[in-house]
């Protein structure tokens, strides 16, 4: 859970009748979970000991004195106090977005081969971890918008106040043909287009394998290595007689 204190009461400073002094203040937080629940908290302060509180899942104070306990009854029954802390946990609702600004989301454009063969049939084109939720995701075709065979998710949250999309295209492309992926989001100034190579994928892929083929062998060679220097040094040489 993440807590946010958006606001301080000021400190109060009272007086009994003994000139004894009491220090009281009382504190007001929002808290938020990554399911998306907000919580709201008031709480008093006297000398430093909590006395009582408010939460808005419950609904209403509760006392840890016995005299608090008194006063947290009558602020339960008294209407104005009621209505307004649910103003503040409306506040701490609306709030919300201050704590995350605008966030960038993250872009990434890769194609899927179909079963059984080695030509790309689709281009899916993700966006990850975003703020605020409002995205559009388009594909262009030699700079025209396409609306045929494409498919898109809803804005995904991830758990955290962030959200996730995904878009994909029937990859029926003429040769020659230029792909993109455009986003508009909050975050960015104008709409930015992230192009498709084929070429550039295809050369990665390339090198992925080569690495891994690389790092397969040095393996093998490693092992045969120390193999072959333990064998040399377990050999000893056995004298001969000669009669």
């Amino acid at each position: 859970m993440n807590m946010c204190n958006f606001f301080l009461l000021p400190c109060l400073l009272l007086f009994s009748r003994a000139e004894a002094s009491l220090f009281g203040s009382g504190l007001f937080q929002c808290h938020f979970t990554s399911s998306g629940d907000v919580l709201y908290l008031a709480k008093i302060f006297f000398n430093k000991v909590l006395w009582a509180d408010y939460n808005s899942t419950l609904g209403k104070y509760t006392g840890y004195t016995e005299k608090a306990i008194e006063f947290a009854n009558d602020f339960n029954k008294n209407p104005a106090f009621m209505k307004q802390e649910k103003k503040n946990l409306e506040i701490c609702k609306s709030h919300v977005c201050l704590f995350f600004t605008v966030i960038e989301p993250s872009v990434k454009l890769r194609s899927v081969e179909a079963l059984g063969s080695r030509h790309p049939s689709m281009l899916i084109c993700s966006v990850y971890n975003f703020y605020p939720k409002q995205i559009r995701l388009r594909w262009l075709r030699n700079g025209k918008e396409v609306t045929s065979d494409v498919t898109s998710t809803d804005e995904l949250p991830n758990g955290n106040w962030l959200y996730q999309m995904h878009s994909q295209l029937e990859l029926t492309h003429s040769f020659g043909d230029k792909i993109a992926c455009q986003v508009e989001h909050a975050s960015f100034v104008k709409p930015k287009i992230y192009d498709w190579d084929p070429i550039s994928e295809a050369e990665r892929n390339k090198i992925a394998v080569g690495t891994a083929a690389l790092l397969l062998g040095l393996v093998f060679f490693g092992v045969g290595l120390i193999y072959y220097i333990k064998k040399k040094n377990g050999l000893q040489l056995v004298p001969t007689s000669t009669e």
